[in-house]
């Protein structure tokens, strides 16, 4: 049986959004006490919207595979 990328793809997704907001959130504590925070913050950015896009794809694949029957 082929494993559909969509059913890989869509938790990734979900862990890389949660990870990134995480990281955002505590980039901002470490803004807010005077701590380096730039590159933690765009970090955090980077992997928040990868997990944007990559489970956005997942739901893209999932639409055409119904779609398909």
């Amino acid at each position: 049986m082929k494993i559909k990328t969509w059913l890989w793809q869509a938790p990734i997704g979900l862990v890389l959004v949660g990870v990134g907001l995480s990281m955002a959130i505590d980039a901002g504590n470490h803004k807010a006490n005077g701590q380096p925070w730039f590159w933690y913050g765009t970090v955090a950015l980077v992997l928040f919207n990868a997990g944007l896009c990559v489970f956005g794809d997942a739901v893209v694949k999932r639409v055409k595979d119904e779609m398909k029957g």
